[in-house]
């Protein structure tokens, strides 16, 4: 009996996922696409030609083995990559039983060797307006690709950001969204995209703006009417880069105007890059037509460094800042400083005032004390998200039911309590934490927060509740 290319697959997904780390598994195996099955060869679609080659250096071995085991000694397995992708064609047929080959169109992949000291401005004109229009991308010059320091845990996102680079608007990545919680490097990534796509492409107009600046301009524009040109000044830039979009939460207007934007550029074939502290799927307080269309490309996530990468951004910092530190302080601190990017370069500041000031060697025990008063003093900030998953898992309830309209006692009470914690453990706005919780404002928050204060002083087993959800969260 004939299988079906999808089932196998899924059986060949089985047989990986039990065999390597869950994020490899999902950084490299859960974008790939299977298209077909003919004749025991097997066409899968992967993201990019760098997929395809980190797949045959890295998983070829754990591969055949699962497709061996699905189609027999003579399995074959054929790799395409995305119909968009800017007339790269892909078609490269593996026999296990002999090394893979490769072929195909290539287009050029000569990558700069350094950034423009003065980036190119463009400008343009609006409708109506009387002068040109001058587009300053708001690029930092520190966010280079070649300071980007690349592992597996954003070496999927890296490797899009490069394709893109090499054609925007033209490639499968359109938009392009990276998520991952806060300093874990996206900042870095999208404007080094930003900065490729300028060396490759001098007369684009590409404009990275943060989501919190996107959101006063706009209230500005409606302040003094004059809300055409501003979705007009934006319906003009070839490459867009928004920052924490998750900033747009509950704020319609708002999206209602990037909505426009959004699909006047992708119609143009214009390039959308986006990023935000969690997956679209998770925004609540987005409009539902604006969150489909963030599926329309490509969404990756950048995770917690391995020890690996972590070392090798120490190295990169050390570099930058000229210091020196002997391999086993740069090893304890790759083991010990296992949070964001943030954190590790923030131990080499630490380190390195002594030894610039007052030229003390760095010893392992010196760098050991200093690294534990920095861990003990550094209190990890939540996220909302997180604070949600806690708490929900604590009374057993899904965090859709927060969201919701419900107004039963004990899912109100449990929402009330999400926004106390939200309020006191972490620097977001009132607001922000009602818009995160369905829709509510900061009255709402205020109001939540003074309720969980008074419950804890009457009633025992509340506040007994509140303490054990505390350790929880603080962890």
């Amino acid at each position: 009996m004939d299988k079906h290319h999808q089932n196998v697959w899924n059986n060949c997904l089985t047989s990986i996922r039990e065999r390597i780390p869950i994020a490899s598994y999902r950084t490299w195996f859960e974008p790939i696409v299977p298209l077909k099955l003919e004749k025991r060869v097997l066409t899968i679609q992967v993201p990019s030609t760098f997929f395809y080659e980190y797949i045959e250096d890295k998983y070829i071995d754990i591969l055949s083995l699962s497709l061996r085991n699905e189609l027999g000694e003579d399995a074959k397995l054929e790799y395409r990559l995305p119909a968009k992708t800017g007339g790269v064609k892909l078609n490269s047929t593996v026999d296990f039983t002999t090394p893979s080959t490769f072929t195909q169109t290539k287009v050029s992949t000569k990558q700069p060797t350094h950034v423009e000291k003065h980036t190119k401005l463009n400008s343009f004109v609006i409708p109506g307006a009387k002068t040109k229009v001058q587009v300053n991308p708001q690029l930092n010059h520190r966010y280079t690709m070649n300071a980007f320091v690349v592992g597996d845990c954003n070496r999927l996102a890296q490797s899009a950001g490069m394709e893109i680079s090499q054609n925007p608007g033209g490639t499968a990545y359109n938009p392009f969204v990276v998520h991952g919680e806060s300093g874990l490097g996206k900042t870095h990534l999208v404007q080094a995209i930003g900065f490729e796509i300028k060396n490759h492409f001098p007369d684009k107009a590409v404009l990275y703006v943060t989501a919190n600046r996107f959101q006063t301009q706009y209230t500005e524009a409606v302040r003094n009417n004059n809300i055409n040109s501003f979705i007009q000044y934006y319906q003009n830039i070839d490459v867009l880069i928004i920052d924490d979009i998750h900033e747009f939460k509950g704020k319609d207007k708002t999206q209602q105007s990037f909505f426009h934007i959004f699909n006047h550029l992708h119609q143009l074939n214009k390039q959308l890059i986006l990023t935000s502290d969690t997956h679209p799927a998770n925004l609540d307080g987005m409009e539902k037509r604006l969150l489909s269309r963030f599926k329309w490309g490509l969404i990756t996530e950048l995770v917690m460094p391995d020890h690996e990468t972590r070392l090798a951004i120490l190295k990169a910092k050390m570099k930058k800042d000229a210091v020196i530190f002997p391999i086993d302080v740069l090893e304890m601190i790759a083991a010990n400083v296992s949070g964001s990017i943030r954190e590790l370069e923030s131990a080499i500041v630490t380190l390195s005032a002594p030894f610039k000031l007052m030229k003390r060697q760095i010893t392992i025990e010196s760098a050991r004390e200093a690294i534990d008063k920095m861990i003990k003093s550094t209190k990890r900030e939540l996220s909302i998200d997180s604070i949600q998953k806690i708490i929900c898992d604590y009374y057993n309830m899904t965090p859709e039911l927060l969201y919701s309209k419900c107004r039963k006692r004990e899912i109100v009470q449990v929402r009330q309590i999400c926004m106390y914690f939200a309020k006191s453990l972490t620097k977001l706005s009132l607001s922000t934490i009602g818009a995160s919780l369905g829709g509510k404002d900061h009255a709402t928050v205020l109001h939540a927060n003074k309720t969980v204060i008074n419950l804890m002083e009457t009633d025992k087993k509340y506040r007994v509740q509140i303490g054990e959800l505390e350790k929880k969260l603080k962890g």
